[in-house]
């Protein structure tokens, strides 16, 4: 099995820790005045969502994880359990709700999406960097109210709400960048 040094620690690096996956989230270089340099590292599990916090001295090293991305399409969900087919060989993946967690908001049948497996066990889903999902409820915008950044609350497809600018209305297809969750821009059609 590979592993790290700790010269190779860097942020989004994929590490296991007594048997289970982790990200490293953060890591920051300390060097001392006096005494040995270390490495303070935030790590997240893959599996149930905690986050560790832990201290390497230099030299120490830590296994690397048996992950694999595999690209998929989300087929549909059914009560909890969100079902993905690998596009390669057309094999089906469920998903609960806890590792799909907030990409629910994002997922429309037949996108795109990315699943880590871990041991061959599906893990967590990443959807596109950016999604267009139709607006299906929102406020009318005020009138006269043509102030800058004014947003707000709109409910998309997938029954997600975002805050988008005054002037988005019902039926427009707007773009959401789903690392932030925020509006990118409406969509022209």
């Amino acid at each position: 099995m590979a592993s790290y040094n700790t010269s190779d620690f860097r942020k989004g690096l994929k590490v296991q820790i007594d048997g289970e996956p982790y990200l490293m989230v953060e890591m920051n270089f300390v060097k001392p005045g006096k005494g040995n340099a270390f490495y303070k590292c935030r790590l997240k599990n893959l599996i149930r969502g905690n986050v560790l916090d832990r201290t390497y001295k230099g030299g120490d090293s830590l296994e690397a994880a048996d992950v694999e991305e595999i690209n998929t399409q989300y087929l549909y969900r059914q009560g909890e359990t969100f079902v993905f087919m690998d596009n390669g060989t057309y094999e089906q993946y469920e998903l609960s709700a806890e590792q799909v967690d907030d990409g629910w908001k994002y997922l429309k049948e037949g996108m795109p999406c990315q699943i880590m497996l871990f041991n061959e066990i599906p893990v967590t889903i990443t959807p596109p960097n950016q999604v267009e999902l139709k607006v299906e409820y929102c406020e009318p915008a005020a009138k006269g109210n043509t102030a800058t950044n004014v947003t707000k609350p709109v409910k998309v497809e997938t029954g997600a709400e975002f805050q988008c600018p005054a002037f988005i209305d019902i039926g427009n297809v707007v773009k959401i960048d789903t690392r932030s969750g925020e509006y990118v821009e409406r969509v022209k059609s």
